[in-house]
């Protein structure tokens, strides 16, 4: 029986476990990368193991998030993060020097090897035939520390792209179409692999933005071949010596399979509130548009800005549209010049922002009030852009430059002027001077830290038995930006958990943290795909540090629901997710963890496997079925009180 990609590199990797679908297996990590708004506390994390060097074949620290210095905090990290790359090996991308996947993939991606990250879009690296998955930071913090990944071996999913795209429509369409069909919860417990003969009519770029946006989907990560196409754009980036062939062997067996014909696909837009709220350009076509953001780590390369450039050439923004772009790195920008398509975009009128991830993340430019902005960036969570009641549409390139001219949203097919699909360079402007190695003499370097970074909260051990009352109840596809928000006002006080704690839900509940203290800490109720979004650990760490115990869902999103166990929160499932009806906000509820054990699996049937925990409910009088998906490792680090307790008492 012949292999997929997936299996071949977890194959070359795996350290424990059997790599069957369901089961717990650990794979070891080539590569870690981190921004700065989870780098921080990441490299906290891996100062208090007590190990002076990392174990990675390679680590880079990129700052692209907290580039807003409006105040001594986000400095003070920058300066933490350099000093402590020196010193303990990692390279060090500046700030202004690119978006980390941008960057990652031009300068240092290798197709074959494993790359894990503190940010959900790291997936952006399958692009080139990486197996790169987002997490935590503390996960990112262990591997750095030379410990394997562990995870719930995902299935593999194909996804065959036959034809080619038609002008107007591109790779983000695709996506789009994609999460069209499967929603944000389709890919969960998966990994998303491309096949087929419409992968060679992609370029690398291209297939790095469906990768990126994979993660929108829930998955574990996506990956596509290593092929001649990928050769060609290591050796545009003088990498050539990193690149090898990779493929699925003919007779590879896949779980699942979803045909995409290339060529049937038109312009896609996904409506507000969410990526999988997606329709054609063509059903909106009209709507006035107030905003218009390009960039982001999902279209930032210089396809897409080349794309942009031409479209825009010799024309102005429409005069009623705010528009504004942050290229992925400093290299699209210098390869924009080389070429003479910079000038279009500059004169066009489009504000030109930083090299970073700025608007996506609410780090500035937010949108005015009940706007319309359409973004190429990959979620519009309600209120993620700064301004909740605007309506965020996710489109491609294409589209977006075509609402900047006529100011409503416009099907590009519509405008009339061709758009020649843009040839990568032989080579690229390579200049990696904002890139700074590791120090060859780290007993030298300090490790310089400001006031804003605090100690790590620390959990005490598990007790046999959890009680308290329900401090919120929430719906069905909560995000992380719901339970831990960015923005430039919060951003800031990712080093400062007692600070930052004081922010949890408060999009949802703005007394949550006061109500929390003041009760000694409880527990959350969650509906469906419970924490979805960004791999931001802070989402589990401040709750931890609130005194949540427990969180009580239908179901969780992959990261978030090891950032749980990460940090000693116990996450549940009701065996009867009509059970989740039955409780409020401000029950008083206990559970007995003596009996907390692997073999239970969620879902129907649970239960089976051992005996499901009870949760009693002392305020209406009536008990309930919990079950889980943990492994013994997962329990083992709950009950130590969090992975990083567990791994200090294992070493």
């Amino acid at each position: 029986m012949g292999q997929s990609i997936t299996r071949k590199i977890i194959g070359q990797h795996l350290k424990e476990g059997e790599p069957m679908a369901g089961s717990p297996v650990a794979v070891g990590i080539d590569q870690t990368l981190t921004q700065d708004a989870t780098g921080t506390m990441a490299y906290l994390q891996f100062e208090a193991m007590g190990i002076d060097r990392i174990r990675t074949e390679l680590s880079v620290s990129y700052v692209d998030h907290n580039t807003l210095q409006n105040g001594f905090e986000n400095a003070d990290d920058h300066r933490f993060l350099q000093s402590f790359a020196s010193k303990y090996g990692l390279f060090f991308s500046k700030p202004g020097n690119g978006i980390c996947h941008q960057v990652h993939l031009e300068r240092f991606g290798v197709p074959g090897k494993t790359l894990l990250g503190s940010d959900s879009h790291t997936p952006t690296g399958g692009g080139i035939g990486m197996l790169a998955i987002g997490a935590g930071g503390l996960d990112v913090a262990l591997a750095m520390a030379g410990q394997p990944f562990h995870l719930t071996m995902p299935k593999v999913v194909q996804i065959r792209l036959t034809g080619s795209l038609k002008p107007f429509v591109s790779a983000k369409d695709v996506i789009l179409e994609i999460l069209r069909r499967l929603t944000v919860k389709g890919g969960v417990g998966k990994i998303m692999e491309y096949s087929g003969p419409g992968v060679a009519s992609l370029d690398v770029p291209e297939r790095a933005t469906i990768a990126n946006m994979g993660a929108e989907l829930g998955a574990t990560t996506s990956i596509f071949p290593s092929d001649e196409k990928t050769r060609l754009f290591l050796r545009a980036q003088d990498r050539e010596s990193s690149w090898i062939p990779l493929a699925a062997d003919p007779d590879a067996v896949y779980d699942e399979t979803l045909e995409i014909d290339l060529s049937a696909l038109e312009p896609m837009i996904a409506k507000p509130h969410m990526p999988d709220q997606v329709v054609r350009v063509a059903d909106l076509a009209g709507t006035k548009v107030q905003q218009v953001a390009m960039g982001s780590c999902t279209n930032s390369s210089f396809r897409d800005l080349s794309v942009i450039s031409q479209m825009l050439r010799g024309k102005r923004v429409h005069p009623d549209v705010s528009v504004a772009l942050a290229p992925g790195s400093r290299q699209v920008v210098r390869t924009l010049m080389d070429r003479g398509e910079w000038r279009s975009i500059v004169d066009s009128g489009i504000r030109i922002l930083e090299n970073v991830c700025g608007p996506c993340i609410g780090m500035g430019f937010s949108p005015s009030s009940n706007a319309v902005s359409l973004r190429t960036f990959n979620r519009n969570f309600e209120g993620r852009s700064g301004t909740k009641t605007a309506g965020v549409y996710l489109c491609s390139p294409e589209t977006a430059a075509a609402a900047s001219l006529t100011g409503v949203i416009t099907d590009p097919r519509t405008l009339g002027a061709s758009v020649a699909p843009p040839a990568l360079p032989d080579r690229f402007p390579v200049d990696d001077a904002m890139i700074l190695p590791p120090s060859a003499d780290p007993g030298k370097v300090e490790v310089l830290r400001g006031p804003n970074i605090k100690p790590l909260p620390v959990k005490e051990p598990l007790p046999g038995r959890l009680s308290g009352e329900i401090l919120l109840k929430v719906g069905d596809h909560v995000t992380t930006d719901h339970i831990m928000p960015a923005g430039a006002k919060v951003l800031p006080l990712r080093s400062n958990v007692p600070a930052l704690a004081e922010f949890v839900f408060e999009a949802v509940d703005p007394t949550f943290a006061k109500r929390a203290k003041a009760a000694g800490g409880g527990f959350i109720i969650g509906g469906v795909n419970y924490g979805q979004g960004s791999s931001r650990e802070h989402a589990a760490l401040a709750p931890m540090f609130l005194g949540v115990k427990a969180v009580i869902t239908k179901s969780f999103a992959r990261i978030h629901l090891a950032n749980l166990i990460n940090f000693g929160i116990v996450p549940l499932t009701f065996v009867n997710e009509a059970d989740y009806d039955r409780f409020e906000q401000g029950d008083e509820v206990e559970i007995d963890v003596t009996g907390l054990k692997a073999g239970l699996k969620a879902g129907p049937g649970a239960g089976s496997g051992g005996t499901a925990l009870t949760l009693k409910n002392r305020t209406r009088g009536f008990d309930v079925s919990l079950t889980h998906s943990l492994s013994e490792r997962d329990i083992a680090l709950i009950r130590a009180g969090g992975a990083l307790a567990y791994a200090k008492r294992s070493s």
